[in-house]
């Protein structure tokens, strides 16, 4: 068991990513209309890396001053850099291409399904998946089609795109859960970024060629999500799921979606319609029940 005052600074530390995420998804829907979105990744990945640069570098020194051994070793570190690095980047330009044809809200809440996935996805490294499980995904189905199905039984594009990169997200918290415990985890959010940053910008270079200008003319979009969102929220995910049960910690980083329809309220001003708005109510409920004690009955089966 945890202490309690560990519960309380992780549980801190998530609602604060939570926080940051649910912000980015106006900064990311302003971007776009500055530069493309691979542009728009691969900077923030990079401006990511060069945030933690200097805080790998004090607690480096600070575990040498203390004698204490690096946590993992370099190859471990490689292998989650490239796995979590590459699910995030596919993930992200998903979500980015997205929010090109859909609301901030909307983009927010799809993404935030990834909480019920992640246990789905679970059932294939060995975990117990139970009847709530189950019950969670098909209520999130009807609150998706509340929310995102236009007449005719069609998504529009930005809605498929951001429902790629929920899927996409799952795994990705899926390969962080399994590597946060196995080395630094300021290191491996390093690691994941250079992935990504890499991945994003050579068809950056290829398909947008971006423009210097046109960086500096998103530079404040792009540097919330790039020192905020990359920088620190990523980190403090790594961090707080170390650290916390994870039912908890999976449902305070959801409410990432409650914060983006906000945010995108109050700053872009970007209303919803009554079915839009039912259709969240559901998905976050399903959210929730996926969560609860009953519902995540996932025990990591020794191979």
């Amino acid at each position: 068991m945890y202490g309690n005052n560990s519960q309380i600074k992780s549980s801190l530390l998530l609602l604060l990513t939570a926080t940051i995420w649910g912000v980015a998804f106006v900064a990311q829907s302003i971007g776009m209309e500055y530069v493309g979105p691979f542009t728009f990744n691969s900077v923030r990945c990079f401006i990511g890396i060069i945030v933690l640069s200097p805080v790998c570098l004090i607690l480096r020194k600070k575990d040498r001053a203390k004698g204490v051994s690096p946590v993992g070793n370099r190859r471990t570190l490689i292998e989650g850099g490239l796995v979590c690095g590459v699910f995030l980047c596919l993930a992200s330009n998903f979500q980015q291409f997205g929010i090109k044809y859909t609301t901030v809200g909307k983009a927010g809440f799809i993404t935030a399904c990834y909480i019920v996935l992640v246990p789905v996805f679970g059932m294939f490294l060995k975990k117990k998946t139970g009847p709530f499980i189950w019950a969670a995904v098909f209520i999130a189905l009807i609150g998706l089609y509340l929310l995102c199905m236009k007449e005719g039984l069609s998504l529009s594009n930005g809605d498929a795109l951001v429902m790629v990169c929920a899927v996409l997200f799952a795994f990705q918290i899926l390969a962080v859960d399994h590597y946060s415990p196995l080395v630094s985890g300021v290191e491996l959010s390093m690691m994941q970024f250079l992935v990504c940053g890499i991945g994003s910008g050579i068809p950056a270079l290829i398909f947008e060629k971006p423009q210097i200008s046109s960086i500096l003319a998103a530079w404040q979009p792009i540097l919330y999500a790039g020192a905020l969102s990359c920088g620190v929220a990523y980190t403090l995910q790594i961090i707080g799921q170390k650290n916390l049960d994870p039912t908890i910690a999976s449902l305070i980083m959801s409410l990432e979606s409650c914060i983006s329809v906000l945010a995108g309220w109050l700053i872009l001003g970007q209303a919803m319609t009554a079915r839009e708005l039912l259709g969240c109510a559901v998905m976050f409920a399903a959210i929730i029940l996926a969560q609860l004690p009953g519902g995540r009955e996932l025990q990591v089966s020794e191979t």
